[in-house]
């Protein structure tokens, strides 16, 4: 346990050293508060509208940038390791690789997690102080639900940073991944079902549709936090195949931390059978 800890406290630090959470906890305050306050200027409104809007526009948000910032983060962790010369030398302490990974995962999952709570959390104090007559029951169920799902998605693609670097043997390799990965999960996905649906033209079981989100975690986190509020209007494109799924709220909650345990049982698999 001690050697975990060690690996977290030396990962977080890194991460303090290099300003990632404070680059992280600003940017997220920053673009959080003015899609608070901005986000119907399309419309011709400006000021804050309703809390699910709100929600909604920050989980689009958030669908974007944690699977990059995860990716960021976490890209060079072990193929990192390795071309600086310390993997090898980590492994001849009395340090098995399961509890590097465990202790790497703690620590860029603290810096992740510190900075979303920090950043998102500041647009729900804002709302909270500058909002007259807002309901603080549901601004508090809301954001907590959002910042809880935002940290496990950017876990579980922190795990799955931890997969590619450890399959490949340059970091600039692992980038070129990273990347990839992220265009599929975040843009690809999402325009590959629409097109198979437009091609295939009903034959394909309607019943079955709803769940092909589930393959997606991005999708699984947009859709919960639309789920459980009246604005169904904020449901559009693909997405609206999710309200088709049953009992929507458990079984997304479900099927994101089941992405976290696939991604992590990938990154540990991996690196196990890594060459050093």
């Amino acid at each position: 346990m001690n050697s975990i800890l060690s690996i977290a406290r030396k990962e977080f630090a890194d991460g303090l050293r290099n300003r990632w959470l404070l680059a992280i906890s600003l940017l997220f305050a920053v673009l959080a508060v003015g899609i608070a306050w901005l986000g119907a200027a399309a419309a011709g409104q400006v000021g804050f509208t309703s809390i699910p809007a709100t929600i909604a526009s920050l989980a689009s948000l958030a669908t974007f940038l944690m699977p990059l910032i995860a990716l960021l983060l976490a890209y060079d962790s072990i193929v990192g390791e390795d071309e600086g010369g310390t993997l090898l030398l980590l492994l001849t302490y009395p340090l098995t690789r399961v509890q590097m990974l465990v202790g790497k995962f703690l620590g860029h999952g603290a810096i992740l997690a510190l900075a979303t709570l920090l950043g998102f959390g500041s647009a729900a104090v804002a709302i909270a102080m500058l909002v007259p007559d807002v309901e603080l029951n549901l601004l508090l169920w809301a954001f907590s639900r959002f910042i809880s799902s935002s940290i496990l998605l950017g876990l579980v693609f922190i795990a799955l940073a931890y997969a590619l670097s450890s399959v490949v043997r340059e970091k600039s390799s692992a980038a070129g991944l990273a990347l990839g990965l992220w265009f599929g999960f975040v843009l690809v996905f999402d325009l590959v079902l629409l097109a198979g649906l437009v091609l295939s033209q009903g034959r394909i079981n309607p019943d079955v549709l709803p769940w092909l989100l589930l393959l997606n975690p991005t999708d699984v986190f947009r859709l919960l936090n639309v789920s459980g509020f009246e604005a169904s209007a904020a449901i559009s494109g693909v997405m609206q195949l999710g309200q088709d799924l049953p009992q929507s709220s458990a079984l997304l909650w479900l099927a994101l931390f089941g992405w976290g345990l696939l991604s992590l049982g990938l990154a540990f698999f991996f690196f196990k059978r890594r060459e050093v």
